[in-house]
């Protein structure tokens, strides 16, 4: 696995960025074809995944910085210095949805449709994501004895020439398998809107929790006996259940069935 995958002259190419980069393309051209077969205003989901992207970015450093708070407090230059580094996902993710909110009730368009069809493409950016991550060697699992195991022979991130758990392949393979239950969830499921969203924030916060136990990079930060992660996806899921039971209640009071995809 190595992260420098090619140079074009002076610009080296890294599996980390171009993996993001085209979870971003597939996110924004999946999000815009099916809003299109949504009857939505599909000329919106390039601004849309602009605010989310910016939202997004602003979320996973602060939540990140919080995470090594103590560091920074003896270094406030490691900021500037890890800006084009060091994320945190679920940061990611709630500032991406603040920006989602933001920009639909600034655009005036229907927030819960615009955010099912937009967390399904999240989910599949977040598949690209993760498997940058198995590239760089970051977000490394536990090592392990297990025949399901990968050695990185070139990592700056992970531990060399041991078996770890590949929690990047895992992680990525469900968020992959998360995108599609939910394009199918939306397209035969009787639903009202909103159920997507929060189907999406249910499974992705249990996931996650689950597969912190069997990460082993240690930059995560943790509350108690839990990682952040794990701290933050109780609350996440639990934002979930309450918007799904809220979401289904008015399905059905109103008979809200979902469109085509």
């Amino acid at each position: 696995m190595y992260n420098e995958l090619f140079k074009i002259g002076p610009v080296t190419i890294y599996g980390y960025g171009l993996m993001t980069a085209i979870g971003i393309i597939a996110a924004y051209l999946s999000c815009e074809y099916r809003a299109k077969k949504h009857g939505l205003d599909h000329t919106k989901v390039f601004g849309l995944v602009v605010s989310c992207c910016i939202f997004g970015y602003l979320g996973s450093k602060i939540l990140y910085f919080l995470t090594i708070l103590p560091q920074i407090i003896a270094d406030p230059s490691i900021i500037l210095r890890s800006l084009a580094d060091g994320w945190v996902v679920f940061g990611g993710i709630i500032g991406g949805l603040l920006g989602a909110i933001w920009y639909t009730k600034r655009q005036k368009l229907d927030t819960w449709r615009f955010l099912d069809t937009g967390l399904a493409s999240v989910a599949l950016a977040q598949g690209f994501g993760r498997f940058g991550c198995f590239l760089a060697g970051c977000c490394d699992g536990r090592q392990t004895d297990s025949a399901f195991a990968i050695v990185f022979t070139h990592s700056a991130h992970a531990p060399n020439n041991v078996p770890l758990v590949p929690t990047q392949l895992i992680s990525s393979a469900l968020d992959f398998l998360l995108f599609f239950a939910l394009v199918l969830f939306d397209r035969y499921v009787q639903h009202a809107p909103g159920e997507s969203a929060a189907l999406y924030l249910i499974c992705y916060s249990v996931g996650r929790f689950i597969l912190e136990f069997y990460r082993g990079d240690i930059e995560r930060g943790a509350v108690g006996v839990l990682s952040t992660s794990q701290f933050i996806s109780i609350f996440t899921a639990i934002a979930g259940i309450i918007i799904w039971i809220i979401r289904s209640r008015k399905r059905t009071k109103n008979g809200t069935v979902g469109s085509e995809c």
